[in-house]
Protein backbone atom coordinates (compact mmCIF):
# COMPACT_ATOMS: atom_id res chain seq x y z
CA UNK A 1 0.00 0.00 0.00
CA UNK A 2 3.09 2.28 0.79
CA UNK A 3 3.81 1.80 -3.18
CA UNK A 4 0.37 3.40 -4.00
CA UNK A 5 0.08 6.15 -1.41
CA UNK A 6 -2.69 7.56 -2.95
CA UNK A 7 -4.73 4.88 -4.76
CA UNK A 8 -8.41 5.31 -2.34
CA UNK A 9 -8.41 9.05 -3.26
CA UNK A 10 -7.17 8.70 -6.74
CA UNK A 11 -9.69 5.77 -7.51
CA UNK A 12 -12.52 7.84 -5.96
CA UNK A 13 -11.62 11.02 -8.31
CA UNK A 14 -11.74 8.65 -11.29
CA UNK A 15 -15.07 7.59 -10.90
CA UNK A 16 -15.99 11.24 -10.70
CA UNK A 17 -13.92 12.16 -13.63
CA UNK A 18 -15.51 8.96 -15.80
CA UNK A 19 -19.35 10.48 -14.72
CA UNK A 20 -18.57 13.60 -16.05
CA UNK A 21 -16.42 11.84 -19.38
CA UNK A 22 -19.17 10.54 -20.28
CA UNK A 23 -22.19 12.65 -21.66
CA UNK A 24 -19.89 14.70 -23.08
CA UNK A 25 -17.27 12.90 -24.71
CA UNK A 26 -20.82 11.54 -26.73
CA UNK A 27 -22.17 14.89 -26.73
CA UNK A 28 -18.75 16.45 -28.30
CA UNK A 29 -18.71 13.65 -31.18
CA UNK A 30 -22.63 13.82 -31.80
CA UNK A 31 -22.49 17.77 -32.36
CA UNK A 32 -18.92 16.89 -34.44
CA UNK A 33 -20.98 15.32 -36.91
CA UNK A 34 -19.15 12.13 -36.23
CA UNK A 35 -20.50 8.96 -34.80
CA UNK A 36 -20.98 9.13 -30.49
CA UNK A 37 -18.24 5.81 -30.05
CA UNK A 38 -15.33 8.02 -31.67
CA UNK A 39 -15.72 10.64 -28.98
CA UNK A 40 -15.64 7.62 -26.49
CA UNK A 41 -12.36 6.56 -28.33
CA UNK A 42 -10.93 10.07 -27.35
CA UNK A 43 -11.65 10.03 -24.05
CA UNK A 44 -10.28 6.52 -23.47
CA UNK A 45 -7.07 7.66 -25.28
CA UNK A 46 -6.51 10.50 -23.54
CA UNK A 47 -6.26 8.35 -20.25
CA UNK A 48 -4.97 5.37 -21.30
CA UNK A 49 -2.02 7.46 -23.54
CA UNK A 50 -1.73 10.75 -22.70
CA UNK A 51 -2.66 10.06 -18.86
CA UNK A 52 0.17 7.99 -18.42
CA UNK A 53 2.37 10.49 -19.88
CA UNK A 54 4.53 13.65 -17.91
CA UNK A 55 3.54 17.29 -18.09
CA UNK A 56 0.69 18.10 -16.27
CA UNK A 57 -0.37 15.50 -13.36
CA UNK A 58 -3.79 16.08 -12.92
CA UNK A 59 -5.33 17.73 -15.96
CA UNK A 60 -7.95 15.06 -17.95
CA UNK A 61 -7.59 15.26 -21.64
CA UNK A 62 -10.18 13.72 -23.96
CA UNK A 63 -12.81 15.67 -27.03
CA UNK A 64 -13.70 19.16 -26.10
CA UNK A 65 -16.34 21.27 -26.87
CA UNK A 66 -14.00 24.16 -27.26
CA UNK A 67 -13.12 22.03 -30.83
CA UNK A 68 -16.57 21.36 -31.83
CA UNK A 69 -16.98 23.70 -34.50
CA UNK A 70 -13.46 23.03 -36.11
CA UNK A 71 -13.97 19.74 -35.78
CA UNK A 72 -17.63 19.84 -37.57
CA UNK A 73 -16.27 22.14 -40.37
CA UNK A 74 -13.44 19.69 -41.32
CA UNK A 75 -15.75 16.85 -41.57
CA UNK A 76 -18.40 19.19 -43.72
CA UNK A 77 -15.21 20.23 -45.93
CA UNK A 78 -13.42 16.63 -46.27
CA UNK A 79 -15.65 13.80 -44.72
CA UNK A 80 -15.53 11.92 -41.52
CA UNK A 81 -12.66 9.45 -43.50
CA UNK A 82 -10.55 12.32 -43.84
CA UNK A 83 -10.58 13.08 -39.70
CA UNK A 84 -7.74 10.55 -38.74
CA UNK A 85 -5.35 12.23 -40.69
CA UNK A 86 -6.02 15.74 -39.97
CA UNK A 87 -5.98 14.34 -35.97
CA UNK A 88 -2.47 12.33 -37.11
CA UNK A 89 -0.85 14.81 -38.58
CA UNK A 90 -2.15 17.85 -36.07
CA UNK A 91 -0.37 15.55 -33.82
CA UNK A 92 2.82 14.93 -35.17
CA UNK A 93 3.19 18.93 -35.22
CA UNK A 94 1.91 19.08 -31.60
CA UNK A 95 4.89 16.35 -30.97
CA UNK A 96 7.85 18.56 -33.21
CA UNK A 97 6.42 21.90 -31.15
CA UNK A 98 7.04 19.77 -27.89
CA UNK A 99 10.35 18.52 -28.97
CA UNK A 100 11.32 21.69 -29.99
CA UNK A 101 10.43 23.60 -26.63
CA UNK A 102 7.89 26.14 -28.29
CA UNK A 103 4.96 24.63 -25.67
CA UNK A 104 5.92 27.14 -23.31
CA UNK A 105 5.45 30.48 -26.19
CA UNK A 106 2.16 29.27 -25.84
CA UNK A 107 1.94 31.31 -22.91
CA UNK A 108 2.27 34.40 -24.59
CA UNK A 109 -0.34 34.56 -26.50
CA UNK A 110 -3.07 37.58 -25.50
CA UNK A 111 -5.41 36.08 -22.83
CA UNK A 112 -7.82 38.41 -24.89
CA UNK A 113 -7.52 36.31 -27.69
CA UNK A 114 -7.93 33.14 -25.92
CA UNK A 115 -11.12 34.34 -24.47
CA UNK A 116 -12.73 35.31 -27.53
CA UNK A 117 -11.91 32.25 -29.20
CA UNK A 118 -13.85 30.50 -26.18
CA UNK A 119 -16.63 33.24 -26.68
CA UNK A 120 -17.22 32.84 -30.19
CA UNK A 121 -17.41 29.16 -29.77
CA UNK A 122 -19.51 28.94 -27.33
CA UNK A 123 -21.89 31.29 -29.60
CA UNK A 124 -21.40 28.87 -32.36
CA UNK A 125 -22.10 25.86 -30.50
CA UNK A 126 -25.32 27.75 -28.29
CA UNK A 127 -26.69 28.24 -31.79
CA UNK A 128 -26.13 25.24 -33.28
CA UNK A 129 -27.52 23.05 -30.73
CA UNK A 130 -30.82 24.95 -30.26
CA UNK A 131 -31.55 23.14 -33.74
CA UNK A 132 -30.90 19.99 -32.27
CA UNK A 133 -31.89 20.01 -29.55
CA UNK A 134 -35.85 20.62 -31.95
CA UNK A 135 -34.83 17.85 -34.31
CA UNK A 136 -34.38 21.13 -37.20
CA UNK A 137 -31.56 20.72 -39.18
CA UNK A 138 -29.05 23.61 -38.60
CA UNK A 139 -27.48 26.12 -41.15
CA UNK A 140 -23.72 25.57 -41.95
CA UNK A 141 -22.12 29.25 -41.04
CA UNK A 142 -21.71 30.55 -37.84
CA UNK A 143 -24.27 33.80 -38.60
CA UNK A 144 -26.84 31.35 -40.78
CA UNK A 145 -27.35 29.52 -37.38
CA UNK A 146 -27.98 32.78 -35.35
CA UNK A 147 -30.13 34.75 -38.35
CA UNK A 148 -31.75 31.77 -38.38
CA UNK A 149 -33.28 31.04 -34.94
CA UNK A 150 -36.30 33.04 -35.05
CA UNK A 151 -37.53 31.21 -37.96
CA UNK A 152 -36.23 27.48 -36.60
CA UNK A 153 -38.30 28.80 -33.64
CA UNK A 154 -41.47 29.44 -35.53
CA UNK A 155 -41.07 25.61 -37.53
CA UNK A 156 -40.88 24.22 -33.76
CA UNK A 157 -44.38 25.62 -32.48
CA UNK A 158 -46.07 24.49 -35.35
CA UNK A 159 -44.70 20.76 -34.62
CA UNK A 160 -45.54 18.73 -31.89
CA UNK A 161 -42.35 16.24 -31.99
CA UNK A 162 -40.04 19.60 -32.20
CA UNK A 163 -41.87 20.78 -29.29
CA UNK A 164 -41.06 17.82 -27.35
CA UNK A 165 -37.47 17.58 -28.37
CA UNK A 166 -37.51 20.91 -27.39
CA UNK A 167 -38.43 20.44 -23.80
CA UNK A 168 -36.05 17.64 -23.57
CA UNK A 169 -33.03 19.47 -24.24
CA UNK A 170 -34.93 22.21 -21.78
CA UNK A 171 -35.46 20.14 -19.36
CA UNK A 172 -31.65 18.95 -19.56
CA UNK A 173 -30.35 22.43 -18.71
CA UNK A 174 -32.71 23.17 -16.25
CA UNK A 175 -30.87 19.33 -14.64
CA UNK A 176 -27.56 20.89 -14.96
CA UNK A 177 -28.89 24.28 -13.39
CA UNK A 178 -30.47 23.33 -10.42
CA UNK A 179 -28.41 20.32 -9.34
CA UNK A 180 -25.89 22.99 -7.74
CA UNK A 181 -28.28 23.70 -5.34
CA UNK A 182 -29.11 20.42 -3.94
CA UNK A 183 -27.08 19.12 -0.93
CA UNK A 184 -23.83 17.97 -0.97
CA UNK A 185 -24.18 13.97 -1.62
CA UNK A 186 -26.57 14.23 -4.16
CA UNK A 187 -24.38 16.49 -6.14
CA UNK A 188 -21.19 13.56 -5.63
CA UNK A 189 -23.21 12.70 -9.53
CA UNK A 190 -22.94 14.93 -11.85
CA UNK A 191 -25.27 17.37 -13.67
CA UNK A 192 -24.74 16.88 -16.77
CA UNK A 193 -24.49 12.29 -16.04
CA UNK A 194 -27.91 13.51 -14.14
CA UNK A 195 -29.59 15.10 -17.04
CA UNK A 196 -28.66 12.49 -19.56
CA UNK A 197 -29.80 10.02 -17.07
CA UNK A 198 -33.66 11.66 -16.24
CA UNK A 199 -33.90 12.75 -19.95
CA UNK A 200 -33.21 8.81 -20.66
CA UNK A 201 -35.70 7.88 -18.07
CA UNK A 202 -38.79 10.57 -19.68
CA UNK A 203 -38.14 8.97 -22.67
CA UNK A 204 -38.69 5.64 -22.33
CA UNK A 205 -41.22 6.14 -19.55
CA UNK A 206 -43.42 7.92 -21.71
CA UNK A 207 -42.23 6.96 -24.95
CA UNK A 208 -41.91 10.59 -26.76
CA UNK A 209 -41.17 10.82 -29.88
CA UNK A 210 -37.19 12.26 -30.16
CA UNK A 211 -34.03 11.18 -31.90
CA UNK A 212 -31.77 8.88 -29.96
CA UNK A 213 -27.88 7.69 -30.82
CA UNK A 214 -27.20 5.72 -33.35
CA UNK A 215 -24.84 3.30 -32.08
CA UNK A 216 -22.43 1.37 -34.46
CA UNK A 217 -20.07 -0.23 -31.60
CA UNK A 218 -15.68 0.45 -31.00
CA UNK A 219 -14.57 -1.62 -33.60
CA UNK A 220 -17.50 -0.30 -36.62
CA UNK A 221 -16.20 3.35 -36.05
CA UNK A 222 -12.36 2.81 -36.07
CA UNK A 223 -11.26 3.88 -39.30
CA UNK A 224 -7.83 4.56 -39.65
CA UNK A 225 -6.76 6.58 -42.57
CA UNK A 226 -6.39 4.82 -45.84
CA UNK A 227 -4.94 5.49 -48.96
CA UNK A 228 -7.54 7.67 -50.19
CA UNK A 229 -7.35 9.75 -47.13
CA UNK A 230 -3.76 9.88 -47.31
CA UNK A 231 -3.58 11.82 -50.54
CA UNK A 232 -5.71 14.60 -49.66
CA UNK A 233 -2.71 15.96 -47.71
CA UNK A 234 -1.62 17.05 -51.31
CA UNK A 235 -4.03 19.85 -51.32
CA UNK A 236 -3.13 22.88 -49.83
CA UNK A 237 -6.62 22.99 -48.47
CA UNK A 238 -6.28 20.32 -45.51
CA UNK A 239 -3.37 22.19 -44.16
CA UNK A 240 -5.00 24.94 -42.93
CA UNK A 241 -7.02 22.79 -41.05
CA UNK A 242 -4.33 21.04 -39.54
CA UNK A 243 -2.09 24.11 -38.90
CA UNK A 244 -5.52 24.90 -37.08
CA UNK A 245 -6.33 21.68 -35.29
CA UNK A 246 -2.65 22.31 -33.96
CA UNK A 247 -2.28 25.55 -32.85
CA UNK A 248 -5.93 25.55 -30.88
CA UNK A 249 -5.81 22.02 -30.01
CA UNK A 250 -1.99 23.23 -27.51
CA UNK A 251 -3.45 26.71 -26.68
CA UNK A 252 -6.88 25.11 -25.42
CA UNK A 253 -4.53 22.07 -23.57
CA UNK A 254 -1.77 24.48 -22.01
CA UNK A 255 -4.16 27.57 -21.02
CA UNK A 256 -6.18 24.56 -19.06
CA UNK A 257 -2.85 23.49 -17.67
CA UNK A 258 -2.39 27.03 -15.99
CA UNK A 259 -5.94 26.99 -14.94
CA UNK A 260 -5.20 23.28 -13.02
CA UNK A 261 -2.09 24.46 -11.76
CA UNK A 262 -3.92 27.29 -9.55
CA UNK A 263 -6.59 24.51 -8.37
CA UNK A 264 -3.95 22.45 -6.24
CA UNK A 265 -0.36 22.88 -4.61
CA UNK A 266 1.26 19.76 -6.38
CA UNK A 267 3.52 19.88 -8.86
CA UNK A 268 3.03 22.60 -11.68
CA UNK A 269 2.98 21.84 -15.10
CA UNK A 270 6.08 21.33 -17.36
CA UNK A 271 4.54 22.85 -20.88
CA UNK A 272 6.96 21.40 -23.56
CA UNK A 273 6.05 17.84 -21.87
CA UNK A 274 2.69 18.37 -21.84
CA UNK A 275 2.78 19.44 -25.13
CA UNK A 276 4.22 15.97 -26.27
CA UNK A 277 2.00 14.46 -24.42
CA UNK A 278 -1.19 15.88 -26.23
CA UNK A 279 0.98 15.08 -29.65
CA UNK A 280 1.42 11.71 -28.54
CA UNK A 281 -2.81 11.07 -27.76
CA UNK A 282 -3.46 13.01 -31.26
CA UNK A 283 -1.46 11.22 -32.76
CA UNK A 284 -3.04 7.84 -31.89
CA UNK A 285 -6.38 9.49 -32.19
CA UNK A 286 -5.41 9.78 -35.68
CA UNK A 287 -4.38 6.72 -36.40
CA UNK A 288 -7.83 5.32 -34.85
CA UNK A 289 -9.78 7.95 -36.75
CA UNK A 290 -10.58 9.73 -34.08
CA UNK A 291 -11.91 13.09 -32.33
CA UNK A 292 -8.98 15.37 -31.58
CA UNK A 293 -8.28 16.13 -27.70
CA UNK A 294 -6.88 18.79 -25.64
CA UNK A 295 -6.55 18.85 -22.08
CA UNK A 296 -10.34 19.84 -20.71
CA UNK A 297 -10.95 22.00 -17.90
CA UNK A 298 -14.57 20.73 -16.91
CA UNK A 299 -12.92 16.97 -16.02
CA UNK A 300 -9.73 18.55 -15.09
CA UNK A 301 -11.42 20.69 -12.06
CA UNK A 302 -13.51 17.65 -11.42
CA UNK A 303 -10.19 15.61 -10.99
CA UNK A 304 -8.90 17.98 -8.24
CA UNK A 305 -11.91 18.88 -6.27
CA UNK A 306 -12.78 14.95 -6.24
CA UNK A 307 -9.37 14.59 -4.34
CA UNK A 308 -7.32 13.42 -6.91
CA UNK A 309 -3.13 13.12 -5.79
CA UNK A 310 -1.66 11.68 -8.39
CA UNK A 311 -2.29 10.93 -12.76
CA UNK A 312 -3.48 7.36 -11.42
CA UNK A 313 -6.95 8.87 -11.21
CA UNK A 314 -6.88 10.12 -14.91
CA UNK A 315 -5.57 6.38 -16.17
CA UNK A 316 -8.17 4.78 -14.83
CA UNK A 317 -10.93 7.03 -15.97
CA UNK A 318 -9.53 5.81 -19.29
CA UNK A 319 -9.84 2.04 -18.14
CA UNK A 320 -13.91 3.16 -17.04
CA UNK A 321 -14.55 4.99 -20.51
CA UNK A 322 -13.37 1.55 -22.09
CA UNK A 323 -14.95 -1.09 -20.01
CA UNK A 324 -18.17 1.17 -20.58
CA UNK A 325 -17.85 1.44 -24.39
CA UNK A 326 -17.02 -1.84 -24.56
CA UNK A 327 -19.77 -3.74 -22.38
CA UNK A 328 -22.61 -1.24 -22.94
CA UNK A 329 -22.75 0.24 -26.02
CA UNK A 330 -26.73 -0.51 -25.82
CA UNK A 331 -27.25 2.05 -22.85
CA UNK A 332 -25.78 4.84 -26.33
CA UNK A 333 -28.61 4.29 -28.42
CA UNK A 334 -31.01 4.78 -25.18
CA UNK A 335 -29.38 8.25 -25.15
CA UNK A 336 -31.94 11.16 -26.18
CA UNK A 337 -30.21 13.85 -28.85
CA UNK A 338 -31.91 16.70 -26.70
CA UNK A 339 -30.37 16.10 -24.13
CA UNK A 340 -26.66 15.58 -24.77
CA UNK A 341 -27.85 18.99 -27.09
CA UNK A 342 -28.85 20.43 -23.71
CA UNK A 343 -25.55 19.88 -22.53
CA UNK A 344 -23.69 21.46 -24.96
CA UNK A 345 -25.69 24.50 -24.93
CA UNK A 346 -24.80 24.64 -21.15
CA UNK A 347 -21.30 24.06 -22.14
CA UNK A 348 -21.10 26.93 -24.63
CA UNK A 349 -23.02 29.03 -22.31
CA UNK A 350 -20.15 28.33 -19.80
CA UNK A 351 -17.33 29.53 -22.22
CA UNK A 352 -18.26 33.03 -22.82
CA UNK A 353 -16.64 34.85 -20.73
CA UNK A 354 -19.00 37.44 -19.12
CA UNK A 355 -17.54 39.13 -16.08
CA UNK A 356 -14.15 39.16 -18.17
CA UNK A 357 -15.60 41.05 -20.71
CA UNK A 358 -17.02 43.61 -18.05
CA UNK A 359 -13.97 43.82 -16.36
CA UNK A 360 -11.91 44.40 -19.39
CA UNK A 361 -14.19 47.08 -20.73
CA UNK A 362 -13.77 48.60 -17.46
CA UNK A 363 -9.50 48.20 -17.16
CA UNK A 364 -8.43 47.78 -20.51
CA UNK A 365 -10.92 48.75 -23.33
CA UNK A 366 -8.41 48.45 -26.45
CA UNK A 367 -8.35 44.21 -24.50
CA UNK A 368 -12.12 44.27 -24.53
CA UNK A 369 -12.07 45.04 -28.25
CA UNK A 370 -9.85 42.27 -29.44
CA UNK A 371 -11.72 39.98 -27.41
CA UNK A 372 -15.06 41.29 -29.18
CA UNK A 373 -13.60 41.31 -32.68
CA UNK A 374 -12.52 37.58 -32.43
CA UNK A 375 -15.53 36.07 -31.49
CA UNK A 376 -17.42 37.95 -34.04
CA UNK A 377 -14.95 37.03 -36.43
CA UNK A 378 -15.46 33.85 -35.56
CA UNK A 379 -19.12 33.65 -35.79
CA UNK A 380 -19.15 35.51 -39.12
CA UNK A 381 -15.73 33.88 -40.80
CA UNK A 382 -14.92 30.37 -39.67
CA UNK A 383 -12.50 29.40 -36.10
CA UNK A 384 -9.10 29.83 -37.73
CA UNK A 385 -9.13 32.52 -39.54
CA UNK A 386 -11.17 34.68 -36.58
CA UNK A 387 -8.37 33.77 -34.21
CA UNK A 388 -5.57 35.02 -36.93
CA UNK A 389 -7.62 38.04 -37.16
CA UNK A 390 -7.61 38.40 -33.12
CA UNK A 391 -3.63 37.68 -32.99
CA UNK A 392 -3.07 40.28 -35.51
CA UNK A 393 -5.74 42.82 -33.86
CA UNK A 394 -3.16 41.93 -30.20
CA UNK A 395 0.08 42.20 -32.35
CA UNK A 396 -1.13 45.49 -33.54
CA UNK A 397 -2.44 47.43 -30.68
CA UNK A 398 0.94 46.21 -28.93
CA UNK A 399 2.90 47.75 -31.76
CA UNK A 400 1.16 50.87 -31.59
CA UNK A 401 1.32 50.82 -27.57
CA UNK A 402 4.92 50.18 -27.50
CA UNK A 403 5.11 53.33 -30.33
CA UNK A 404 4.93 55.87 -27.77
CA UNK A 405 6.84 59.07 -28.88
CA UNK A 406 6.66 63.14 -27.81
CA UNK A 407 7.65 65.60 -29.75
CA UNK A 408 8.56 68.82 -27.14
CA UNK A 409 8.71 71.76 -30.05
CA UNK A 410 10.01 75.13 -28.32
CA UNK A 411 10.10 78.54 -30.02
CA UNK A 412 11.91 81.23 -28.48
CA UNK A 413 10.90 83.50 -31.17
CA UNK A 414 14.36 84.20 -32.29
CA UNK A 415 17.37 82.04 -33.09
CA UNK A 416 16.93 78.36 -33.91
CA UNK A 417 13.50 76.23 -33.62
CA UNK A 418 14.23 73.59 -31.07
CA UNK A 419 12.35 69.98 -31.70
CA UNK A 420 12.56 67.24 -28.81
CA UNK A 421 11.58 63.71 -29.85
CA UNK A 422 11.55 61.34 -26.68
CA UNK A 423 10.16 57.56 -26.91
CA UNK A 424 10.00 55.23 -29.33
CA UNK A 425 9.90 56.53 -33.27
CA UNK A 426 8.10 53.74 -35.57
CA UNK A 427 6.27 54.18 -39.01
CA UNK A 428 3.14 54.09 -36.52
CA UNK A 429 3.83 57.01 -35.09
CA UNK A 430 5.79 58.51 -38.69
CA UNK A 431 2.57 60.48 -40.36
CA UNK A 432 1.95 62.25 -36.72
CA UNK A 433 5.85 62.72 -35.79
CA UNK A 434 5.94 64.35 -40.21
CA UNK A 435 2.69 66.01 -39.87
CA UNK A 436 4.04 68.74 -36.59
CA UNK A 437 7.65 69.34 -38.37
CA UNK A 438 6.39 70.04 -41.93
CA UNK A 439 4.20 72.89 -39.83
CA UNK A 440 7.62 74.77 -38.13
CA UNK A 441 7.79 78.08 -40.36
CA UNK A 442 10.34 77.51 -43.37
CA UNK A 443 12.24 79.82 -42.52
CA UNK A 444 13.77 79.23 -39.55
CA UNK A 445 16.38 77.16 -38.65
CA UNK A 446 15.74 73.82 -36.99
CA UNK A 447 17.61 71.64 -33.99
CA UNK A 448 15.72 68.52 -34.43
CA UNK A 449 16.97 66.62 -30.75
CA UNK A 450 16.61 62.66 -30.99
CA UNK A 451 18.83 61.91 -28.05
CA UNK A 452 15.53 61.35 -25.88
CA UNK A 453 14.59 58.07 -28.47
CA UNK A 454 14.41 54.84 -27.04
CA UNK A 455 14.23 53.23 -30.26
CA UNK A 456 14.68 54.98 -34.34
CA UNK A 457 13.53 52.46 -37.25
CA UNK A 458 14.88 52.72 -40.40
CA UNK A 459 11.76 53.89 -41.78
CA UNK A 460 11.36 56.83 -39.38
CA UNK A 461 15.31 58.06 -39.73
CA UNK A 462 14.61 57.41 -44.09
CA UNK A 463 12.01 60.09 -43.39
CA UNK A 464 13.18 62.64 -40.50
CA UNK A 465 16.38 62.57 -43.10
CA UNK A 466 14.60 63.40 -46.26
CA UNK A 467 12.14 66.49 -43.84
CA UNK A 468 15.86 68.15 -42.96
CA UNK A 469 16.70 68.12 -46.84
CA UNK A 470 13.43 69.76 -47.89
CA UNK A 471 13.59 72.17 -44.61
CA UNK A 472 16.84 73.22 -45.92
CA UNK A 473 16.55 73.24 -49.60
CA UNK A 474 14.45 76.33 -49.11
CA UNK A 475 18.05 78.03 -48.50
CA UNK A 476 17.09 77.88 -44.95
CA UNK A 477 20.41 77.27 -42.30
CA UNK A 478 20.63 72.99 -42.73
CA UNK A 479 18.55 71.27 -39.86
CA UNK A 480 20.94 70.75 -36.83
CA UNK A 481 20.06 66.63 -35.68
CA UNK A 482 21.37 65.11 -32.39
CA UNK A 483 21.60 62.00 -32.75
CA UNK A 484 19.90 59.41 -30.03
CA UNK A 485 22.15 57.86 -27.27
CA UNK A 486 24.10 54.63 -28.59
CA UNK A 487 22.86 51.29 -27.90
CA UNK A 488 25.05 49.13 -25.55
CA UNK A 489 27.46 47.02 -26.65
CA UNK A 490 24.65 43.73 -26.99
CA UNK A 491 21.88 46.00 -28.95
CA UNK A 492 24.30 47.34 -31.43
CA UNK A 493 23.21 44.99 -34.20
CA UNK A 494 19.64 45.61 -33.74
CA UNK A 495 19.25 49.29 -33.37
CA UNK A 496 21.78 49.27 -36.55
Amino acid sequence: MTKFPYLRQDFLASIVVFLVAVPLCIGVAVASGVPAELGLITGIVGGLVTGVMRGSSLQVSGPAAGMTVLVFEAVSEFGVAALGVIVLMAGLLQLAMGFLGIGRWFRAISVSVVEGMLCGIGLVIIAGQIYAAAGLKAPESGIGKIVGLPGAFTDALGSTEAMTSLAIGAGAIAVIVLWKKLPKAVQSVPGALAAVVLATLATLAFNLPVATVEVEGLLGVIQPPGTEALSQLAAPAIWGTIIAFALIASAESLFSAAAVDRLHDGPRTQYNKEMIAQGAGNTVCGLLGALPMTAVIVRSSANVNAGAKTKASRVLHGVWLLLFAAAMPWALALIPLPALAGILVHAGWKLIPFRQVVALWRAHKGEALILVVTAVSIVAVNMFEGVLIGLALSVVKTAWEASHVKLEVIDKGAGPIQAYLSGNATFLRLPKILDNLESLPQDRPVELDLSGLHHLDHACRTALESWAERHSATGTEPVKVTEPEPAPEAEKVTAA
